[in-house]
């Protein structure tokens, strides 16, 4: 890989405590986290929908619709900050978010205390791995420590960027090509493809206004600070397994990876896009699509 490339591959995954990472899973896809035992973390962060759900909006407990697009969990490890607005700095601080969301989980961590603190089972598996057994600190731990193991590496461009030269066609090389052209590589760039900034959604245009029906979710960072400066400003998403996530945006708006890409060659870069790059674009995008424990995510 040339030094001077935006975009490093994924890299080994770091060990992690297999008996965490195992009730990490089991907590991830138990229901019982939530208010009413319908709604799991699995459910918006499906492993077999590229670490999400292809809803624009999930399904909460109750049937309760939610504001914001699910993001993947898939290498979400990498993220600098974890929601759309950045409001949480680790993936142990985001779980608090959704277990208490009545649009999510619609719970609360003495509900959920209570319930796992019935099963024999989670109170050996916890008393074996956390010496104060099952609280909520080793309940955050073990999931996200399950979270970090969720990382999708080998993907034909991370193999390119390793020196195989024909892990790509012609076309996909020059969609990346093309990518850094345009620029797009200003905001994703890094090790995810993005999660290491915030940006404003519309640069070149009002893109909520243009959209129509504006929410108070489309106010983004400005939630968290107040900040007038914040208004309409997000957490770059990664792009990393991109073609398995639609639809796009923190609105679920766009539907297609072509879509995606014309809108933001008109919001973030004032620019309207060839169909030709376009289409080389879309295909370098669908080479970021990686394998999880060793099996493709694209079969």
């Amino acid at each position: 890989m040339a030094i001077d490339e935006p975009i490093p591959p994924i890299p080994e995954s770091e060990a992690l405590d297999p008996r965490k990472v195992a009730l990490g899973a089991l907590l991830f896809d138990d229901p019982r986290l939530s208010g009413d035992g319908t709604v799991a973390c699995v459910s918006c962060h499906n492993m077999a929908l590229g670490g999400s759900d292809q809803f624009a909006r999930s399904i909460g407990a109750g049937g309760a619709l939610g504001v914001v697009n699910a993001p993947t969990v898939f290498n979400a490890r990498f993220n600098f900050a974890q929601f759309w607005d950045g409001r949480a700095a680790t993936l142990e601080d985001q779980i608090d978010g959704p277990i208490s969301n009545p649009r999510e989980m619609g719970s609360s961590w003495p509900e959920v205390l209570g319930k796992l603190r019935e099963d024999r089972e989670h109170v050996a598996a916890f008393q074996e791995i956390y010496k104060d057994g099952i609280q909520v600190v080793n309940i955050k731990d073990a999931i996200a420590t399950f979270e970090r193991s969720l990382t999708t590496p080998d993907s034909r461009f991370d193999r390119y960027l390793k020196g195989d030269a024909g892990a790509l066609t012609e076309e996909e090389k020059a969609g990346y090509e093309l990518f850094k052209m345009y620029r797009c590589v200003a905001c994703h760039q890094g090790v995810n493809i993005g999660g290491n900034m915030f940006a404003k959604i519309g640069v070149f245009g009002d893109y909520v206004a243009d959209r129509g029906n504006p929410t108070e979710a489309d106010l983004g960072r400005f939630n968290v600070t107040g900040r007038s400066r914040d208004r309409h400003v997000f957490k770059v998403p990664s792009l990393r397994n991109v073609a398995l996530t639609a639809p796009y945006f923190h609105d679920g708006s766009a539907k297609t990876l072509d879509e995606a890409v014309v809108v933001m060659a008109k919001y973030q870069l004032g620019r309207r896009i060839s169909d030709t790059d376009l289409t080389r674009i879309v295909a370098f995008l669908q080479t970021l699509t990686g394998e999880l424990r060793g099996q493709p995510l694209w079969q």
